[in-house]
């Protein structure tokens, strides 16, 4: 039987990327459509279509999914930084909520029944318990942590009002690290994540490295993130799409390993890797920055038979440093 083709919304960005990677592996038609804002044209493989537009835009991808003959999407599309959210929290709402609105609208119209969503352990908030659940109390402290569980809900209201409609939404915790073989990784100009900061400031595209709070209820009295590597992040989402295929219901994923790190320990896993200490100031925490989320990712590795391969912090910072030394990608 021929395979569907699987529409991936935001492939050329960075979590995207890697689940492009993962899938042509597989040997399943892919097409990607990204507006690359942030995302880069070099980051999509050269024998995978790519749709420059807007998942928003629902003609658009109406004409993609019937052209295509798409049967699942995945959609990553969308912005990702907290802080701003704060402050920026009608830009979170139009690319995220409203985006994926349209985009879910468009592929019910259009015959798909199968959506893989991109969503964060932000829903969770300052959650009451060190290891959260898919359970957990929702209580998001951001905008973007709002934008994200509305999409969540849509999804759920749509399963519920369509029987042939099913969904995963997965969780992620701290996504890190770099495709083992160097065909991606992080491009996105300005990113906030740790790690990815971290290794700019050690090949001195930065000054200094600014640790965000020191005073958090923790043992070092920084954040504790739970850094799951992106090609294991890649895995879990070829997981949920053969779950769909088999006719597996909807179904939300925390996407971790179960252990946390602190924004110091990933500090000296820096310093081990690059025998010298890297340059830090401190400053006041950031709004809508939780103190803790580590994943128990039980529900993901039982129902879906995930099984990470990269689950060691060094790892992971060594694939995201050794991305960072091949030099900026061209858009």
């Amino acid at each position: 039987m021929m395979m569907e083709t699987v529409l991936v919304t935001g492939g050329a960005g960075y979590i995207g990327s890697h689940v492009v990677l993962a899938l042509r592996a597989a040997g399943r038609p892919v097409v990607v459509l990204d507006d690359l804002s942030t995302g880069s044209r070099a980051s999509v493989p050269a024998d995978v279509p790519l749709v420059v537009g807007d998942a928003g835009d629902a003609g658009l991808v109406d004409r993609v999914l019937r052209a295509q003959a798409v049967g699942t999407v995945m959609h990553f599309a969308g912005s990702v930084i907290v802080p701003e959210s704060v402050g920026d929290p009608l830009k979170y709402y139009r690319n995220n909520t409203l985006a994926s609105h349209a985009l879910i609208g468009a592929s019910l119209a259009a015959g798909v029944r199968r959506f893989v969503f991109s969503s964060t352990a932000a829903v969770y908030g300052n959650p009451p318990t060190p290891m959260v659940t898919e359970e957990t109390p929702t209580a998001p402290l951001s905008p973007y942590g709002w934008s994200k569980l509305m999409v969540e809900r849509m999804l759920s209201d749509l399963s519920a009002a369509h029987p042939d409609f099913h969904h995963v939404c997965l969780r992620y915790f701290n996504v890190a690290g770099a495709d083992p073989a160097g065909r991606a990784g992080q491009t996105t100009a300005g990113a906030t994540h740790l790690i990815k900061v971290a290794c700019e400031v050690v090949l001195g595209r930065r000054d200094r490295l600014t640790l965000f709070g020191t005073d958090y209820p923790t043992p070092d009295g920084t954040g504790l993130r739970d850094y799951i590597h992106v090609s294991d992040l890649a895995d879990a989402h070829l997981l949920a799409l053969e779950h769909l295929e088999r006719g597996g219901g909807g179904m939300v994923l925390n996407c971790g390993y179960g252990r946390g790190y602190s924004v110091r320990d990933v500090i000296g896993a820096l310093n081990r890797i690059t025998g010298r200490s890297l340059p830090v100031e401190e400053a006041a925490r950031r709004p809508g920055d939780p103190a803790e989320l580590i994943a128990d990712s039980t529900r993901l590795r039982r129902l879906l038979g995930w099984r990470p391969r990269f689950d060691d912090l060094d790892l992971i910072v060594r694939h995201a440093l050794d991305w960072e030394r091949r030099g900026p990608r061209s858009p």
